[in-house]
């Protein structure tokens, strides 16, 4: 448990659908049965090698503590409707990009692109297919701030506007006293903290993530600003949420998560939640691993705004609006959504793992990368200019 505990400190489109192939693109392939061969160490995640992050990416329950999500008994079908994405063509910083380049470049293990509930566009690469389930990073903690909204829908929590200590006394005394629900999932606690993931002294890459750590860490820090005035990115304050969230419902996270989103939505595949700790709490941070339709359909449920297929709501109604609008500390971000002009919002990981949402074109867009750079802004920019040109040509 140390190794888990120090890691968790730390388009020339030719086919559309599963296992796609790009012709003339030297794109990496990696051999699912040599993936044991590539294992890297857990406390050494976010430098893993290429090969490792494969490798580890899509097999993280055979490396870590897990808790399986077991697959939905009437999976929620999506049909297909494929889109002529050939002519698109990407610009950025001068040049110009096709759809294969931007795949290529990005390492992108799983792409999926659904129209109006539609499949457009699904692409696999670095040896992934349709069942292949892929670490998500931190696009759990926009899953996590759902769970929050169904655990108000179901009495368990009155208001985000509710102190984050009435759930978690042992924080009591601390920088915390005066946060509330909303400030922390706001990333606006006014809690000093640093999550540069390429500094391996920050706090991120030191932190201990099981649940008395996260105690032990965040209660010892200093105040840096009001609660509720001021963006700071905080990964151990999500965790904590998790932590809320279980001491508000009684209940393991992917117990709730399957009993209100995963099986009633109709997720077709099993998927695997990190926990802290052996038998332990899962990670409200991270990290998710589902199969990129899987990611498609989160996409879809949140799009409809957290309402199950046949309109049952499992979100207060009006929850998703207030978990996407602009927060006081960053007009970009919300309930643990990351937000763009025209009402869009998206889930967002390192490595290049998102869900781009876009309720006024009725499109999801669900991404899944092993990437070089965990955070690069360059990388966020080119993979923006491409949502934007696959949006384009959708529109028309």
């Amino acid at each position: 448990m140390k190794l888990m505990n120090a890691f968790l400190a730390g388009v020339m489109a030719t086919a559309l659908f599963a296992s796609a192939t790009i012709s003339g693109v030297a794109t990496q392939v990696t051999d699912p049965a040599s993936d044991p061969e590539n294992f890297g160490p857990p406390e050494a995640m976010l430098f893993w090698t290429p090969e490792q992050k494969v490798a580890g990416f899509r097999n993280m329950d055979k490396i870590v503590w897990t808790r399986k999500i077991s697959a939905s008994d009437d999976p929620l079908p999506l049909k297909d409707a494929p889109a002529d994405l050939s002519d698109v063509q990407l610009r950025y910083n001068g040049a110009e990009m096709t759809i294969a380049a931007f795949l290529n470049s990005e390492n992108v293990a799983g792409l999926l692109v659904i129209k109006d509930g539609a499949i457009a566009y699904e692409y696999y690469g670095l040896g992934n297919s349709q069942d292949t389930p892929w670490l998500s990073f931190s696009v759990t903690k926009s899953i996590v701030s759902m769970l929050v909204g169904a655990a108000i829908q179901d009495g368990y929590i009155e208001s985000v506007d509710e102190p984050i200590t009435d759930y978690l006394p042992r924080l009591k005394g601390s920088a915390y006293d005066q946060a509330s629900i909303r400030d922390v999932l706001q990333m606006s606690s006014g809690v000093q903290w640093n999550e540069d993931y390429s500094d391996p002294k920050s706090d991120i890459a030191q932190a201990d993530m099981s649940t008395l750590g996260i105690y032990r860490q965040l209660s010892e820090k200093p105040v840096m600003a009001q609660p509720g005035e001021t963006f700071n990115y905080n990964t151990a304050e999500t965790n904590l949420v998790g932590t809320m969230l279980r001491s508000a419902i009684g209940n393991n996270l992917s117990t709730y998560l399957a009993e209100k989103i995963w099986h009633p939505f109709g997720m077709e595949a099993d998927a695997n939640w990190m926990l802290s700790e052996s038998g332990g709490g899962e990670i409200g941070g991270c990290c998710l691993s589902a199969t990129l339709r899987d990611y498609g359909r989160i996409g879809l449920f949140a799009l409809n705004e957290g309402r199950l297929a046949d309109g049952t709501p499992v979100l207060p109604s009006g929850w998703m609006a207030d978990a996407t609008a602009p927060s006081k500390g960053n007009g970009e971000y919300g309930y643990l959504w990351w937000l763009q002009d025209g009402g869009r919002f998206r889930a967002q990981g390192i490595f290049g793992q998102d869900i781009f949402i876009d309720p006024e074109n009725q499109l999801v867009i669900a991404l899944q990368s092993a990437r070089e750079h965990a955070d690069r802004s360059e990388d966020w920019e080119l993979q923006d200019v491409f949502y934007e040109a696959v949006t384009d040509v959708l529109k028309r």
